[in-house]
């Protein structure tokens, strides 16, 4: 049962974040073994049971959770951290935290009405910050190694989608994002930034130290932002804006769910996650 201050969640799905790959692939630093559900932080279900003091979410809302042991059938999520989903949303996959995240960065992006905005890498995110960008009123330029997720870009609403090594012209871009973590993206969004432009760092690396090239960052007078949230309250405050989001249209990820599996075949989700096979945009694991 849940104590107090907590809910528990009977859970219907959970996302896998490509964060989670390096402790599927056996990381170094990891504590195994894991606790169980764990490392799955993109849940939503109904809530099951409520602890003492919880009087702002009732047994039986549907809702997206911060929780971190969610590849199970059911979780514990502190009250503060559960964001109630309206009907419109009624059976459609919702994993908040990697929609919330989507939502913080584009708003620490800045990005403004006539902006021209690089996004250099299209998954899941990139293709949900094409979908915002676009929607904000920016000319949005998307670049990809994968032939299928430069259409994903294109069908989200891209002026145009390049592959990484594409030729093109450097600072070319009011905002350059890199969503991907990865020494080439960072590299590429880098040359993509104008003078006095904002470069924002989405993707999330996590393979070691990297290298920049301070002398472009200094001569251009970049701003370079760092757009990982790490208060909690961020995070739900992100999901409680991606619900909005969702139901006014300005983010439509239902097709980018490509890849869905039941509970007793995560390890096939994380393969798919780790594989991105052909037309792989984001993988779910279903209860």
């Amino acid at each position: 049962m849940p104590g107090r201050g907590e809910v528990l969640l009977r859970v219907e799905g959970c996302g896998v974040c490509g964060s989670n790959l390096p402790v599927w692939r056996g990381a170094a630093d990891a504590d195994y073994p894991l606790a169980p559900g764990a490392p799955g932080h993109e849940a939503w279900g109904r809530v099951e049971a409520v602890g003492d003091g919880v009087t702002d979410v009732a047994v039986g809302t549907r809702v997206a959770a911060l929780t971190y042991n969610s590849f199970a059938d059911y979780d514990v999520a502190a009250a503060e951290t559960v964001v109630p989903l309206p009907g419109q949303l009624d059976g459609e996959p919702f994993p908040g935290e990697a929609l919330g995240c989507a939502v913080n960065i584009f708003r620490r992006s800045e990005i403004r009405t006539g902006d021209t905005v690089g996004i250099v890498g299209i998954g899941f995110l990139g293709a949900l910050l094409v979908q915002l960008a676009t929607a904000a009123g920016a000319r949005v330029l998307a670049f990809s190694r994968r032939e299928s997720a430069r259409h994903v870009a294109v069908a989200s609403g891209a002026a145009e989608a390049a592959p990484l090594d594409a030729d093109v012209a450097d600072e070319s871009c009011d905002v350059a994002i890199e969503a991907v973590g990865v020494q080439q993206t960072l590299d590429l969004a880098s040359r993509l930034t104008r003078t006095r432009g904002r470069l924002v760092v989405a993707g999330y690396h996590q393979d070691g130290p990297r290298q920049v090239d301070m002398q472009l960052w200094n001569w251009r007078g970049l701003d370079v932002i760092n757009a990982h949230e790490r208060d909690p309250a961020a995070y739900v405050r992100g999901i409680h804006e991606a619900v909005d989001a969702v139901v006014d249209g300005r983010l439509a990820p239902a097709s980018l769910y490509t890849h869905t599996f039941p509970l007793e075949r995560v390890a096939d989700a994380f393969e798919s996650a780790d594989a991105r096979p052909r037309g792989f945009m984001k993988a779910v694991v279903l209860t």
